[in-house]
């Protein structure tokens, strides 16, 4: 590894994180959401560390194969469903859960020559106006599923636009009460806000996912900080670099900063080619040997710049944590007017990843 950028994911947090979720929603199952490669972590690397989840929950066909090549046997969940009705195929193929949410997939699925009945969660629109049917479409629909002889078990499904809202899911409940009045049918309606601070809506299966991986919901660490969730992916690197500044000298492109005084600065292997935030302004928390410091300057393709001002003993070689236990990846995004979900799908291919 010749440059000293890299990133580590931390299997024991993982884990530790699932029982925080089993104890903040005790009477469901749990759905680890491991969509967009385990929300950048990689998911070959990390399914195992979450074996002990009651079922993995994801987007795509690829890697619903994936966890059942490398042998996992219990449920795998389709959150946006089939795109075509030949995936339906496949779903048959590798005893997939799937979600519907149109009525051409329900067409789809009394056309398809199934082995054995496939399981559904019938998504209903909560008010996000995404995917689902809406309140006065849903009893329709589930009347249509239940009378196909290859529909298995249904449960009803929704999303919420503002979970993090204390009061953000009075309306969304009260129209998921609407679509399943009269119906006896499970739920799963928790995502990661609701797991945490809703237990109204915990029903049969909670479908955790950013507090998987330590990080909030909200965006705001402070959140989170009682709740005993560790950070699983650090993303680390050195200074390879130290330039001596005079009062009024820019630093990076553009100049986005300017020395107020002398000046000591280090140079850091890590750009936004790695996936650290391009518009992270100066300011941006960072740690050099363990010591809080800020980002300066522009954040280029391959270099970050930070000052040495609170931390005048590094030099050339010195441990730098972009985030992760000290660092959190909540404060960088804030930081940089983004979500930490974005940090974590966005760490690039070139950057090693140490597994823990």
């Amino acid at each position: 590894m010749s440059r000293p950028v890299f990133a580590t994911v931390d299997q024991q947090a993982l884990r530790h994180n699932l029982a925080i979720v089993r104890q903040a929603a005790p009477g469901a199952r749990v759905w680890s959401v491991v969509k967009a490669n385990a929300y950048g972590h990689g998911l070959a690397r990390v399914w195992e560390s979450l074996a002990q989840t009651d079922g993995f929950a994801l987007l795509n066909m690829e890697e619903a194969i994936l966890l059942r090549d490398s042998g996992w046997r219990k449920p795998i969940l389709l959150l946006e469903g089939f795109f075509h009705a030949e995936d339906l195929e496949l779903i048959d193929r590798y005893r997939l859960t799937t979600s519907v949410h149109s009525n051409w997939q329900i067409k789809a699925l009394a056309e398809a020559q199934l082995s054995a009945p496939v399981d559904i969660y019938l998504k209903v629109n909560s008010g996000m106006n995404r995917l689902g049917f809406r309140p006065e479409q849903a009893q329709a629909a589930y009347k249509k599923l239940r009378a196909l002889p290859g529909v298995g078990d249904i449960m009803l499904m929704a999303h919420f636009a503002d979970a993090e809202n204390p009061d953000g899911l009075i309306e969304p409940l009260q129209r998921i009460e609407r679509a399943a009045e009269g119906l006896d049918i499970p739920r799963s309606l928790s995502n990661s806000a609701c797991t945490l601070w809703h237990p109204e809506a915990h029903y049969d299966w909670v479908r955790p996912g950013i507090i998987l991986y330590g990080a909030s919901p909200s965006g705001d660490w402070q959140d989170i900080a009682s709740t005993g969730l560790k950070p699983v992916m650090t993303l680390n690197s050195e200074i390879i670099g130290l330039q001596q500044l005079s009062r009024g000298d820019g630093v990076g492109y553009g100049y986005r900063y300017h020395a107020q005084q002398e000046q000591r600065i280090g140079v850091v292997a890590c750009g936004y080619a790695d996936g650290y935030p391009r518009h992270a302004p100066n300011g941006t928390p960072v740690s050099v040997d363990g010591v809080m410091t800020q980002v300066i300057g522009a954040v280029s393709m391959d270099m970050i710049t930070v000052d040495l001002t609170p931390c005048p003993q590094a030099g050339i070689g010195s441990k730098v944590e972009l985030w992760g236990e000290q660092v959190k990846i909540d404060q960088v995004a804030k930081a940089a007017g983004t979500v930490g979900y974005e940090l974590m799908c966005a760490l690039t291919p070139r950057v090693p990843v140490k597994v823990i």
